[in-house]
């Protein structure tokens, strides 16, 4: 099995230990490096072979946003999982639209943060249900981007924008998972998009700016 190859990147040596640590115990993560600032990940990125990093917001150097936009542009393949203490909110949303492939906060529980490394690792987006509720209260009530969605449809966005699956959205709102693909076929055909994956992105690009 190829492990997935993680860069902690944190100035809290708790939090690269805390990493490491979790790490030790899952055959499926392997951390090949440590960074204690924007500068160090960003050297570190040109010398390591690197799959995923999880990168805190706090960190000194070049901030956040700049950063996620550097690894985005120099290290196209490096995936940017951000684990940040602020809630699921207005950063988050900064986060992914600067590139990152997910948000998750500190407090999360040890299988959240690692099915999380997981997932954005492999090439998925992580967003929690908590920050998928956050970018669909804040849109108008009713609506999404102009387009007038019913609220089964709103609630079927919000479970597709958290990854859910088919079949664990039907079992959440109690009907067929042929129902949900039937609400997902027409949310594409409504907003004009071809993917669930698009429909993640139109989430979060098309709620308020902060």
């Amino acid at each position: 099995m190829t492990r997935l190859r993680l860069v902690v990147a944190d100035d809290h040596p708790l939090i690269r230990a805390g990493f490491r640590q979790l790490a030790a115990g899952d055959p499926t993560i392997s951390v090949v490096g440590e960074a204690v600032d924007g500068r160090s990940l960003l050297e570190l990125l040109h010398t390591t072979p690197v799959d995923i990093v999880t990168l805190d917001i706090n960190m000194p150097g070049p901030g956040f946003r700049e950063l996620i936009r550097r690894i985005r542009t120099e290290f196209p393949k490096v995936r940017v999982l951000v684990v940040s203490m602020y809630p699921e909110g207005e950063l988050a949303l900064e986060a992914l639209r600067a590139g990152a492939a997910g948000y998750v906060n500190k407090t999360h529980a040890e299988s959240e943060l690692l099915a999380a490394v997981r997932k954005v690792g492999h090439g998925g987006r992580f967003i929690t249900p908590a920050l998928a509720e956050w970018l669909m209260t804040e849109t108008e009530a009713g609506s999404f981007a102009g387009h007038r969605l019913s609220r089964r449809e709103r609630e079927v966005l919000e479970l597709l924008a958290e990854g859910k699956s088919h079949k664990e959205i039907a079992a959440t709102m109690s009907i067929s998972p042929k129902t949900i693909g039937t609400y997902r076929s027409r949310l594409l055909r409504k907003l004009n998009l071809k993917t669930t994956a698009d429909l993640i992105r139109y989430v979060v690009d098309h709620a308020p700016k902060p």
